[in-house]
């Protein structure tokens, strides 16, 4: 038995030198993998992968920067507050194939155009890389994913000789509208992002940070030049093309649809209260509660997490935090004086939130626009209420 365990331990030292000094043929291939959109909001933008293709040496596997780490000590708080490490993958290239074509997702391979000492600078970096002491990466979905790594582990390889040409019919655009590309303006992956992301994101983009989405990392590199004259691309196919399903209508689901049903009942309860002079009171409470605790949520995303992208947000311009503090006033039947400042005070929000709008400096979702209408007018008519 101590015999078998010493053997044990002096192969795995061997391996472990080897694999450290391991070489890479003259043949060997290295490429860019670019896997279309899924269907669920954690897939919508797609992913990227290196595939490192060696035949002499029996060697296809691929190497991605997108992996969780659901071994982390509390994962979800992490994923929450932005300080989540994600985790690079290695896996043999017929699992990560026979992965993506059972979900149906397009795959595209582009053969990187190297020198020997590239590919070997390349392998090398991933193989140190998925080193357990090195595997994890503070993640950052616009500046350190698994795209962005892509473009930086090639430029790392290859000492900054490539040079990313912008392709044809290019467009300024913000990064909202970028993640736009990928999830309709009236799905609710859409609506989620565009309540929770802040004005930040309403910036125009560089046209090197286009590339924190995998489609446009295959869009720069085949407009990619090396050493200032050859194409990086030396070759480009579609290893499986997505196939095409009957698409279903969302709309009755959509949130505009759904938001525009609540904004209505709001809205009907406003007029019945008119007319009988009354108020309903569940209806406010309900309201400022619920609006008080997105706020909140909000300026926790804002000030209490790392995510780079949630700064600024002015949708705290509607779902205003000091509704949970004021909702005491509305179990009254007589309120204070200063309660209908407040209520104007939420009204002019509201115009100010248009306006960030209409100037562009920060996009709201599409789906809110009745259930603001709505607010301003019962914010209005409790105003008068109240008088």
């Amino acid at each position: 038995m101590k015999l078998k365990l010493s053997f044990i331990f002096v192969f795995f030292i061997l391996f472990s030198a080897y694999s450290q000094n391991f070489q890479l043929t003259p043949d060997a291939k290295i490429s860019v993998l670019t896997i279309g959109p899924g269907e669920s909001l954690n897939d919508a933008f797609g992913h990227n992968a290196f595939r490192i293709k060696d035949k002499s040496n029996g060697i296809d596997a691929v190497y991605g920067y997108g992996e969780y780490d659901f071994d982390a000590p509390n994962f979800y708080l992490k994923f929450a507050r932005g300080k989540l490490n994600y985790l690079i993958s290695r896996h043999n290239f017929s699992d990560f194939y026979n992965h993506y074509i059972n979900y149906n997702r397009t795959i595209k391979e582009q053969v990187l155009r190297l020198s020997f000492e590239e590919k070997q600078n390349l392998f090398d970096y991933l193989e140190t890389n998925y080193k357990p002491e090195n595997r994890r990466y503070l993640y950052d979905f616009f500046y350190d994913n698994c795209a962005t790594k892509i473009r930086d582990v090639t430029e790392i390889a290859t000492k900054n000789d490539v040079v990313f040409d912008l392709p044809q019919n290019f467009e300024i655009k913000t990064f909202r509208e970028l993640i736009h590309e990928h999830v309709g303006l009236n799905s609710w992956g859409s609506f989620g992002i565009d309540i929770a992301l802040g004005s930040v994101i309403d910036t125009e983009t560089e046209a090197n940070e286009y590339m924190f989405l995998p489609k446009y990392i295959h869009t720069f590199f085949d407009n990619a030049k090396i050493n200032d004259s050859e194409k990086l691309i030396e070759r480009s196919s579609t290893i499986f093309k997505k196939k095409k399903k009957e698409s279903s209508s969302y709309f009755f689901y959509s949130p505009i649809m759904i938001i525009g049903l609540l904004a209505a009942l709001i809205l009907f309860i406003t007029y019945k209260d008119f007319k009988s002079k009354t108020r309903s009171k569940w209806l406010d409470i309900l309201l400022f509660s619920t609006t008080g605790i997105i706020g909140v949520l909000l300026i926790l995303l804002w000030f209490a997490t790392d995510h780079s992208a949630t700064a600024q947000n002015y949708n705290v311009l509607w779902a205003v935090p000091l509704n949970i503090i004021v909702i005491a006033q509305l179990f009254k039947q007589q309120v204070k004086q200063w309660f209908i400042g407040y209520l104007k005070f939420l009204i002019i929000m509201l115009c100010l939130l248009t306006l960030h709008w209409l100037i562009g400096v920060q996009v709201f979702a599409i789906g809110l626009i009745p259930l603001l209408i709505a607010m301003l007018i019962r914010y209005i008519y409790l105003v008068k209420y109240y008088n």
